[in-house]
């Protein structure tokens, strides 16, 4: 079925296929962002790279927080951890507000921006803990949020065709833009200059990310691209690899429907249980290699690894994923990410640097690559139109994950020590891929990619 309309002066037409799925055609991204739609990849993935020094940094600026400001290393994990609660809780309402049309990617992202950068003078001036988390854990970790919910859910509107590959891509940004960062607190970062330090990177997530935000718009709603046939790429699951792997969404879910069909919820809990694995690696491999004693460069450079290899394995998994199917990829890389916790071990109870560089590089690979897959997932299961909510909610698992992985972490390390501490880390990890093998697609016959389950599929098309 097709309609035919306009809006302002972009004519478009609508054409429903046979699962009654809705696909708007006629507007080119030239016609609605004055540019081809590569820049909102490009864009994103640069602000992202901006605010990825908040969270993948900050283990190694630790000591020198705590020396200069009085804190315990608890303290300084606690304040990673609410950074981490805010930037995850506002994924969801910053996501409902731009699907109500209160919120603009563009207007969020600036907004967040401003938030992002005040959080790291917050942290240079702060006269207390209090004040610390204040400012850079409320405001800095809710600026952190905006700007990151509106990057991934932007990308996969404006590229529904490959989300996989643009979702990995952007997702990385928020990664290995820490990378040198990392080294600068290592070496450069001390009682002398740390205002001046901390006060300049709030500047530079400021200025990178307002400025990457002044450009970002959604495409309408239900748009696809117009070189790309929708109901042949539904159809021919010859010519698309892909597809036959990561079939469309049966229908558009509202966050409510979603969250009945059980899928959702397996998704938060499987993601609560591996981000606090992930973040936990992040918050304590480079005092864990201290803790060993391996000098500065090789704790420095098992963090820089980390983060690097985070965001190189979003991107890649991304890809594989658009050949090999997006379960299929989510529960190999759990796996690598739980298995790669005891090997961080193994290498540090031997004293071998060269083995815990390697094992820092797969714990990285694996702790960054199921962040793209929950991305990518959600629109597969659930529809685009309501993906920014509805992978808020999966996200916001994350608000649970921050507090377990940072702020509990350092409690289990005072009580089981680094061993006992990564030897659950590596249980939770293989739990969480267990419970990925249980996700399938809401409204789909079992084993068929192309058919719908006429019983579940709703007469409301949007």
């Amino acid at each position: 079925m097709t309609t035919t309309s306009t809006t302002e002066s972009l004519p478009y037409r609508e054409v429903t296929d046979a699962n009654g799925r809705v696909y708007r055609i006629g507007e080119s991204p030239r016609d609605i962002l004055g540019a081809p739609r590569a820049l909102m990849v490009w864009l994103p993935w640069a602000a992202m790279f901006g605010i990825s020094v908040a969270e993948y940094a900050f283990g190694s600026a630790e000591d020198t927080l705590s020396s200069v400001h009085h804190w315990t290393s608890t303290n300084t994990f606690w304040l990673l951890g609410i950074w981490t609660v805010f930037q995850a809780a506002v994924s969801y309402p910053t996501g409902r507000l731009r699907e109500l049309g209160l919120l603009s990617p563009k207007a969020a992202t600036m907004s967040g921006a401003v938030l992002a950068g005040l959080g790291f003078v917050a942290l240079s001036h702060a006269p207390n803990l209090a004040v610390a988390i204040g400012g850079f854990g409320v405001l800095g970790g809710t600026g952190s949020g905006m700007v990151y919910s509106s990057c991934i859910n932007m990308v996969g509107k404006w590229y529904p065709e490959k989300k996989g590959g643009v979702t990995g891509f952007v997702n990385g940004g928020f990664a290995y833009g820490s990378v040198p960062l990392i080294f600068v607190f290592t070496y450069m970062f001390d009682a002398g200059n740390y205002h001046q330090v901390l006060d300049l990177v709030g500047l530079y997530v400021l200025l990178l990310v307002i400025i990457c935000g002044w450009f970002f718009r959604d495409p309408p709603k239900n748009w696809w691209p117009g070189h790309v046939d929708p109901i042949e790429f539904s159809r021919n699951q010859e010519a698309n690899p892909s597809l036959r792997k990561n079939p469309p969404a049966v229908r558009q879910y509202g966050t409510g429907e979603a969250l009945r069909t059980g899928m959702l919820p397996l998704m938060w809990i499987s993601m609560l249980m591996i981000a606090g694995v992930s973040i936990f690696g992040i918050s304590f491999q480079v005092p864990f290699a201290k803790d060993i004693g391996f000098g500065p460069l090789v704790a420095a450079s098992s963090a820089g690894i980390l983060s690097l290899v985070n965001g190189v394995g979003r991107a890649a998994t991304g890809y594989v994923s658009d050949r090999f199917g997006r379960k299929q990829t989510l529960v190999g890389v759990l796996v690598i990410e739980g298995l790669a916790q005891f090997g961080v071990l193994w290498a540090g109870d031997s004293r071998n640097e060269v083995l815990f560089l390697i094992f820092a590089f797969v714990s990285g690979f694996g702790s960054g690559g199921f962040f793209p897959m929950f991305a990518a997932l959600v629109p597969d299961y659930f529809g685009e139109n309501n993906n920014a909510s509805n992978y808020g909610v999966v996200y916001s698992s994350k608000l649970v994950s921050g507090l377990v992985g940072s702020g509990l972490g350092s409690i289990v390390i005072n009580a089981w020590g680094y061993h006992g501490a990564y030897l659950l880390a590596g249980f939770i990890g293989l739990g969480s891929a267990a419970l990925a093998l249980l996700l399938h697609q809401p409204g789909r016959r079992t084993g068929k990619t192309s058919e719908p389950d006429p019983q579940q599929i709703s007469p409301e098309l949007t």
